[in-house]
Parts: C-alpha cells; structure tokens; sequence
C-alpha cells in the first residue's frame, strides 16, 4: 500500500499542475500536458536505467547482504549524474526544436516556456530515481509514500503562489506550474537523501569481501528496463503531441482521459514495484516458491482492480471529467475516450504487473523486445493512420494504443507463466 500511494502521490503532481492551469483555458491544459509528456518522454530512460536496482538491491536485501545493497546505490548515484548530461543536451535540444514540431498556434508559446523550466529539473530527478528505488527494495516503503504525499502538498503552494502571483510573486501563469514542479522535486531529493543518511548509519561498511557492485551489470539489466518503459511512456508521449496537432478542445479531452486513465494505472505500477521487490526478495533468500506466489498474487490483484475501475469509466464518465471542467465539447469527447480506456483497463494493468514481475527474477529483456514491438511498430502506425488518415481524431488514436496494449500484455502473461513453471517442474 505505501508503494502504490507512492505512485499515487507521484501522478497527483502532474494532476495538480492539470487542475491549477485549468482555469487559463484548453491551451494551458494542453500546454502543461504536452510539455510534461514531452519532458518525461525523454527524462524516463534515464530513471528506467536505474529500475535495475530493484533486482539487484532486493535481491541482496533479501541475501542479508546489507554493505552490498549500500554499493548498489552508489553505483546507482553515479549512473543518475553521469546520464544527466546527455539527458539535459537532449532535452535542449528538444526545447529548441519545439517552435516547428506543428504545435497549435495557441499552445506553442505556453508550451516553450513551460517545457523550458521543466526541463531544470531533471537532475533532481534522476537523483530521486536512484534513493527511491534503493529505499524501496530496502523496505523502507512508508518515508517513500509520506515524501509523495507532502512534495504534492509542496507543489500545490507553490502552484498557488507562481501560477497566480501569491506572496509577493509575479503570476507567472502556465510557467508557475514548472516552477513549483521544479520546487517539488528538489524536495523530494533533499527529503530521501536525508532518510538514506539517517537509516544507514548503523549498516556495515563494506569489505574486501563484500561483493562488488559493478556500473556493467546494473546497465545489463537497466537498459532493458529503460528502452521498455521508454517504449511504453514514449508512445504516450508520441499519441499526446500528435493530440496537440488537433484543436485544444481534443488535446484536453485527450490530456483528461489520459490523467484518469494513468491515475489508475499508478496502482497497478505500485503492485509491479511490490511485485518486482517481493520476488527480488524470495530469489535472494533462495525461495522460488514464495517467488511465484508474490508474482501471481500482484497479477491477480491487478485483473480485479481493472474491471472494478473499467466499470466506474463507463459509468460515470461525466462525473469523472467534470473534475477537470464543464466545457460542453471537451466532457463529449473525453467520455469517448474513457469508454475505450475502459477496454484496455485490463491489458494496461497486466502488462504493468508483468513487467514487475519478470524484473525481479532478472528478466527485463522480454519486456523491452514486447513493448517496442507492440507499442512502435504496430500500435503507433495504427493510431496515426485511423486519427489522420481516417479522420477519427483523438479516438483513433486511443484505439491504437489499445492494440499495443493487449499485444503485449499477452506476450508477457506467457513468459511469466512458461517461466514459473519450468522453474516449478527442474525443483528450483
């Protein structure tokens, strides 16, 4: 539950600034939607990189090699600098790009300055990424949720105070909301890196004999774990600015549905990360069949998750949208694009779970060669011919995604079960 709050706490940033921005208009909306869409497309390789240190931490947490999981981290803090560099040459070089990427005429220029001091706080993101995953695969879970919970808190002030010019600031308008976003992750670094200090103090230094921790291995399995979640966020990123070629009407019901859909999707992210940490665990201590029934158990809760929340979209579309706005053209075609979220609630939440899964016993290949597959080379073809070439819009774009979604989700559920039950019949 901390972990999944945790996650919660983690979308509801990108929540606040959409509700904060909401009243300067669809263009705001879309603004704020593609420029962290864009931000995250690119920033989320470099915190993928570091999703292998749930295998190997957890799996030396679970060995009681505690000065081996300290050496993880370290090298893990290394890695987050050293990819902020590129990250940052990349990311300016996207910012300057941005004035001919075909961007409606009322949301470029809110895109450009808001995209430009987002793209700051990178560094403290890719820092966060390392002390996070570090204090999860430690079990230390709770500090994780209660720093998500007050960064949003953090951020929510700060909106209030740049987005409108509180406390003796200038009203910075869509540019406040990076501003606080840029606030709220320095704290979360400062609030982590002070709880590693502090609970850390009585670890064992490492020895000659404790194992090394090697920048090669974490890349053999971070890379795989980076180019699937780079897949995954990226075609969500793609289907979002290909939305921002459409009037601000379909980018907000695009940004909208996409909000609700991901809020969910959240808690399905947080039962992978148990997941991937309580199998890490059980293959450490050498224990597969506490291995397996952590993975099937996080597979089962996510199904049941998934048609509970599927039945709420189609159920209540206009209730849910209604959050966000009363604009008559942007609740009609939102409640469309709910309707078809509520088709992929399942998938979404299956291939998450999987992914999870499949990490914490070392697999983080299946996933990566699944998701460029399914999201790339078939889902994104699709969702741009039926959006421009049939004239669906933002519908067609959704559908496409749920093509990538089932695809994968099957690929993975395969491998996870063929994978357990080899392992279940050779004795392991």
């Amino acid at each position: 539950m901390p972990v999944i709050l945790a996650e919660l706490g983690w979308m509801g940033m990108g929540l606040v600034d959409t509700l904060m921005v909401a009243p300067l208009g669809p263009a705001a909306i879309a603004a704020t939607a593609v420029g962290n869409s864009l931000h995250l497309g690119f920033a989320i390789f470099g915190m993928g990189l570091l999703l292998g240190l749930d295998t190997l931490v957890a799996q030396a947490y679970g060995a009681g090699e505690r000065a081996l999981c300290r050496r993880w981290l370290t090298t893990g803090l290394r890695l987050a600098l050293v990819t902020t560099v590129p990250m940052m040459v990349l990311l300016g070089g996207l910012w300057w790009l941005s004035p001919s990427m075909g961007f409606h005429p009322e949301t470029q220029p809110l895109l450009q300055g808001y995209l430009g001091i987002l793209i700051l706080s990178t560094p403290a993101l890719l820092v966060y990424a390392a002390l996070r995953r570090y204090l999860q695969s430690t079990s230390h879970v709770t500090v994780v949720m209660v720093t998500l919970v007050t960064a949003n808190l953090v951020n929510f002030v700060a909106n209030w105070a740049f987005i409108n010019g509180h406390l003796g600031l200038p009203a910075l308008g869509v540019t406040g909301a990076a501003w606080a976003t840029l606030t709220a992750r320095m704290y979360m670094v400062a609030v982590l890196a002070l709880t590693v200090w502090l609970s850390d103090r009585q670890v064992p230094a490492a020895t000659a004999t404790t194992p090394p921790a090697p920048m090669h291995r974490l890349l053999s399995l971070g890379l795989p774990a980076a180019s699937t979640v780079t897949a995954e966020v990226g075609i969500f990123s793609l289907l979002t600015a290909l939305a921002g070629q459409l009037a601000p009407v379909s980018t907000a019901a695009h940004q909208i549905a996409l909000n609700m859909a991901a809020m969910v999707f959240m808690v399905h992210l947080g039962l992978a990360s148990a997941g991937a940490i309580r199998v890490g665990h059980a293959i450490g201590a050498r224990n597969f069949t506490d291995a397996r029934h952590a993975g099937w158990t996080v597979i089962v809760m996510s199904v049941s998750l998934s048609i509970v929340t599927g039945a709420v979209f189609l159920r209540y579309p206009e209730v849910l949208i209604g959050v966000y706005t009363t604009e008559a053209g942007v609740v009609q075609l939102a409640s469309q694009l709910l309707a078809i979220a509520a088709l992929f609630q399942i998938f979404d939440g299956l291939q998450g779970v999987t992914t999870g899964t499949l990490r914490g016993l070392g697999d983080t290949r299946t996933a990566m060669v699944s998701n460029l597959t399914a999201f790339w080379l078939i889902g994104a073809p699709v969702s741009y011919g039926l959006c421009f070439g049939l004239g669906w819009g933002a519908p067609g774009l959704w559908w496409g995604l749920l093509l990538g979604l089932v695809l994968t989700s099957i690929v993975l559920l395969s491998v996870w079960t063929r994978t357990v039950r080899q392992r279940t019949l050779s004795g392991d």
